[in-house]
């Protein structure tokens, strides 16, 4: 298989659509010539022309509710919010609207909508364009909340959200955008409310998303040379979420530690827990449940204070040791 980077997959996604369904198109600030803010869209507007690479003011209500109502009558939108930070502007439309929209009609409306957005730390953008907001969309019924870690789930979950009948966000950390991975060639579509186990272990269940799937295993390939084996449950859909597979893995390690990059504060990660603490899971455990997450902050723009507002390879290495040894 050819390997590829996390940008080129969601690309070669994009295009291979686009060129599939006349109905699909794209929508965003600077997508056109400039290609996007991290590059995803570039040569796409020479070959699609600007009825389908849509480019818009700095106006994200204006944007989602272009979007949503071109979805409503028919199309298949796929619009791009250059940062997640902005998704707040079009709350409203994402929230009050698209996600609405199916169950208001009776299930007779639909709205394919798929909303990309960039999001997390690492790039010195601080506060504003920083923010990680998984949290918040899964709050909203009627959302899917996906979070693809690898070029391969980058492109098999955006094809499948472009393919849905209702509104699909699309998380992309922005750290991964270089990373690379093999990536088939064809089509392939990676169902929603499937986890990935990244890796297998019998000593502790590491469930995590985005950029902290690649930091946890760092730490569990390192770790595993001391004999400390590590299960690592990538969920890939935060929404829907695949329940029966992190209460399969705690189940048989006993162990849980929670890890993402968005504020320790009704993150995600309580979400886990609390899955676990009313499953047969919970009679398994034997250590208490553990989290490690961003900190209760804005991020920072000096790198080190952006580096300690979340979570990095030595902390989760330090949160494993300690749940291992039962020392907190």
């Amino acid at each position: 298989m050819p390997e590829i980077t996390y940008a080129e997959a969601i690309r070669s996604a994009l295009w291979e659509e686009t060129k599939r369904d006349e109905r699909v198109f794209i929508i965003g600030e600077d997508i056109g010539r400039y290609g996007g803010a991290f590059g995803v869209t570039t040569g796409m507007l020479d070959e699609f022309g600007d009825k389908r690479i849509i480019e818009t003011p700095i106006s994200e209500p204006s944007i989602i509710g272009a979007a949503v109502g071109a979805a409503l009558l028919g199309m298949r939108p796929v619009a791009e919010i250059m940062f997640m930070d902005f998704v707040l502007l079009s709350l409203d439309q994402i929230g009050n609207q698209a996600a609405k929209m199916h169950y208001m009609f009776g299930g007779k409306a639909t709205v394919p909508l798929v909303v990309r957005m960039p999001s997390g730390s690492g790039t010195g953008a601080a506060a504003q364009h920083s923010q990680s907001f998984e949290t918040l969309l899964m709050h909203l019924p009627g959302l899917k909340v996906v979070t693809p870690s690898t070029p391969y789930e980058a492109k098999g979950l955006l094809r499948t959200a472009i393919h849905d009948l209702n509104p699909v966000c699309f998380i992309e950390h922005k750290l991964l955008y270089k990373t690379k991975g093999e990536v088939p060639e064809g089509d392939y579509q990676i169902p929603f409310g499937v986890a990935d186990i990244k890796r297998a272990g019998k000593d502790l269940t590491i469930v995590a998303n985005g950029i902290m799937v690649h930091k946890a295993l760092a730490v569990a390939n390192r770790l595993a040379d001391e004999g400390i084996d590590v299960e690592i449950i990538d969920p890939r859909t935060l929404v829907p979420l695949d329940t029966e597979a992190i209460i399969n893995s705690v189940s048989k390690t006993g162990k849980l530690l929670i890890v993402h990059e968005a504020c320790e504060t009704a993150g995600w990660a309580g979400e886990i827990m609390a899955v676990v603490s009313s499953s047969r899971a919970f009679d398994y455990l034997d250590a208490p449940m553990r989290r490690l997450t961003g900190k209760n902050v804005p991020i920072p723009y000096n790198r080190v204070l952006e580096r300690a507002a979340v979570p990095q390879e030595e902390d989760i290495e330090r949160e494993i040791r300690a749940i291992v040894k039962g020392v907190y």
